[in-house]
């Protein structure tokens, strides 16, 4: 493998963070779409996004798109594919799916066809009759969007958004990668403080720490790839030492983490251990009624609980209140509230200064962003 095409794959609403990010480490951008994001790479790349990355989802190799109205189309197209560049002949081969506005709609049949196509292009061109799949899993995916069939190889594993850190979630957590484009998406900075009055398990701080001291959040997690055996594994050992020797160690960060429950608390500590962060943090067990601040110009970022994680509609309408009550007070504060709850600017009585949609998993969210002024120079 030379230059290589990788399809980023990212939740919808991210898109254009991520891509932030991938034109921040010096990568071209070829084409973006709902959910995914091509670059043009070397092999090295696959190492390099999938530590580094902080909102994408998923780092895959672009094997091919073709036209594919037919069987006989998607057999051909794919066994096009010079698959002996990435597979070896014991590998452990899984076909996954989708299809979407396509002539060829059978999914199951799809990813039998792609299959079948990729062992007899490997029969063909490293001269072998069988393959056992007792060997390193490869997973592909054959997606079918209006007749076009693209073609995927999957090179991270498990999702990106699990750092590793999280030992045990809360009930409906964030994703890791959810709470960084959050924090992409505001005006907060290593400089400035940082509250999160719901804490719950600390995503959304521990994402702040790690941001702030520039901790590559795929450092101390495993990916697919790796166990391939076609990518040398100096690759990955060197750009985990680049990914280190990044780390800023001198930051003094102020980032204040309060929930009213205890559990949550100590949980949020433990995530903090696992992710290296939790001397940056200041956890504390406290109900949002409760809280007053008294400095400037501080941040808060937030998802209350909603939906099926609070108990009842009068129980959302007073945290709403309490939300009201911390911004009326502190109006040199910028507030960016992610929730699936439409009347949270009636509640507030302010309209917010943009509102972005995202989708937390399968709920779709708005992410609420009230911007107070700049704090002065100093």
């Amino acid at each position: 493998m030379n230059k290589i095409k990788l399809l980023i794959k990212t939740e919808f609403g991210i898109e254009a963070i991520a891509k932030r990010e991938l034109k921040a480490m010096g990568y071209q951008v070829l084409n973006t779409e709902n959910g995914r994001i091509t670059i043009e790479a070397g092999v090295e790349d696959i190492a390099k996004t999938n530590i580094n990355l902080r909102t994408a989802e998923r780092v895959t190799i672009l094997c091919k798109q073709f036209k594919a109205k037919t069987f006989e189309d998607l057999f051909q197209g794919t066994k096009a594919v010079q698959w002996k560049k990435y597979l070896v002949a014991n590998g452990k081969f899984i076909v996954k799916g989708k299809s979407l506005k396509s002539k060829l709609h059978n999914v199951p049949s799809c990813q039998a066809i792609v299959k079948k196509a990729i062992i007899e292009s490997l029969k063909e061109t490293l001269n072998e009759t069988y393959f056992p799949e007792n060997g390193p899993e490869y997973v592909i995916e054959v997606a079918l969007e209006k007749d076009v069939a693209t073609i995927t190889l999957d090179t991270s594993g498990a999702g990106l958004h699990k750092r590793g850190y999280r030992l045990v979630a809360g009930e409906a957590p964030l994703k890791e990668t959810l709470c960084a484009g959050m924090l992409m998406l505001s005006y907060w900075n290593k400089d400035r403080l940082l509250v999160d009055p719901m804490c719950g398990s600390g995503t959304i701080v521990i994402e702040a720490a790690m941001l702030a001291r520039n901790i590559a959040p795929g450092l101390d997690r495993k990916f697919a790839a790796e166990a391939w055996g076609v990518i040398n594994k100096e690759i990955w050992a060197s750009a985990r030492k680049e990914a280190y020797s990044n780390i800023k160690h001198d930051v003094k960060l102020d980032i204040r983490a309060t929930d009213f429950d205890e559990r949550m608390i100590m949980l949020a500590k433990e995530n903090a251990i696992e992710a290296g962060v939790e001397d940056d943090i200041c956890f504390e067990v406290k109900d949002i009624k409760d809280l007053d601040f008294t400095d400037e110009y501080g941040v808060l970022i937030t998802n209350p609980p909603y939906g099926e994680r609070i108990g009842s509609d009068e129980d959302l309408l007073l945290i709403d209140e309490h939300l009201k009550r911390l911004f009326w007070s502190n109006k040199t504060w910028s507030f960016y509230i992610l929730t699936a709850d439409p009347t949270l600017e009636k509640v507030i009585n302010k309209n917010a200064d943009r509102k972005r949609k995202l989708y937390n998993g399968r709920i779709k969210v708005d992410y609420y962003q009230f911007y107070g002024p700049r704090p002065p120079r100093d």
